[in-house]
């Protein structure tokens, strides 16, 4: 017991000690305009395609959750992380979006190879919540970019749409998430959209349709995902896909939540009073969003010497 507390004790000063090293004025000595290349660089990719901001939202999630905020879902080579099964759906955009950026940061006289890849997609994620009408937020920066990126480390490392209230809890609490930010990012879910393959088990079984789910809206998925092209139908997560708002917990009031792993967070008791507040209150929502997603962007950070500043952000330097 003694040996698992210092291991624990470790652990948390380790992580700890990396994400101070992170700071709003990072690169203001370095790369002074960063923020503002970055932000002109997403705003011009997602004029172009709107679905640039689900995408690089998501992609950031994932990168996180797995091996820490350090870029190495982007690095392309055989048996990486994107080329996981779970990883298979990111969209191209996302990861387009950094590109984009990274190669406009590195245009600027001064800024080239001095920002990382990692920034960047925290940078791009801010942006394009912003873009899509959520609360724009101060972004700590000072991440490295990773040097590993295996298909095997995402094994277990992200929450499934079938996932219980406990699972999620655990999962999001292995990164020093409460429940409350698990329920505030889950909320990003109001951006973008999902494969009916992901949900068919709710609207087609032998127990029939799924009792938490709006029996109504039920029958509406079944018409839209046919039988036999269900992988290739994609469904809005919520009626308003494009718009960052608090639509989505509306929707878990009506039992309309697209995953179990949704609508769990209204039918268990416990989590959701904090439903019933995000969704009667837009503001609630942001603040506790930008609370998350910060601490979200600390996870297993490299600082100061660890990892590297990457020259191409799909390959170790």
């Amino acid at each position: 017991m003694k040996k698992q507390m210092l291991s624990l004790l470790f652990f948390s000063f380790f992580v700890a000690s990396s994400y101070s090293q992170l700071s709003h004025n990072f690169y203001q000595h370095i790369c002074p305009n960063v923020e503002s290349i970055v932000r002109s660089a997403v705003t011009n990719k997602f004029q172009q395609m709107p679905v640039t901001a689900p995408a690089t939202l998501r992609l950031f999630f994932h990168d996180c959750f797995v091996r820490g905020c350090d870029a190495s879902v982007i690095l392309s080579h055989a048996n990486a992380e994107k080329d996981h099964h779970e990883d298979l759906s990111l969209a191209g955009d996302g990861f387009d979006t950094v590109i984009k950026a990274k190669a406009a940061v590195d245009s600027h006289p001064g800024c080239r190879n001095k920002v990382s890849c990692a920034d960047i997609l925290a940078l791009a994620t801010r942006d394009v919540v912003a873009l899509t009408g959520g609360p724009s937020y101060n972004v700590e920066l000072g991440r490295r970019d990773g040097r590993i990126s295996t298909r095997k480390s995402v094994q277990h490392k992200l929450p499934h749409a079938n996932f219980t209230l406990d699972q999620l809890n655990t999962m999001f609490a292995s990164h020093g998430l409460s429940q409350t930010d698990m329920i505030a990012l889950s909320g990003a879910h109001t951006l973008g959209f999902s494969h009916c393959n992901q949900f068919s088990k709710r609207i087609r079984s032998k127990a029939g349709i799924d009792r938490t789910l709006n029996r109504v809206y039920a029958l509406q998925l079944r018409q839209m995902c046919p039988v036999n092209v269900e992988p290739d139908v994609v469904i809005n997560m919520d009626p308003t896909p494009q718009t960052f708002d608090n639509a989505y917990y509306k929707n878990l009031q009506q039992g309309k939540g697209l995953f179990s792993s949704d609508q769990v967070l209204f039918t268990d008791a416990r989590s959701r009073s904090t439903v019933n507040l995000f969704a009667s209150n837009n503001n609630a929502f942001n603040k506790a969003f930008v609370t998350a997603i910060t601490k979200l962007g600390r996870v297993g950070v490299l600082t100061g010497y660890q990892g590297e500043i990457r020259r191409d952000c799909s390959r170790v330097n």
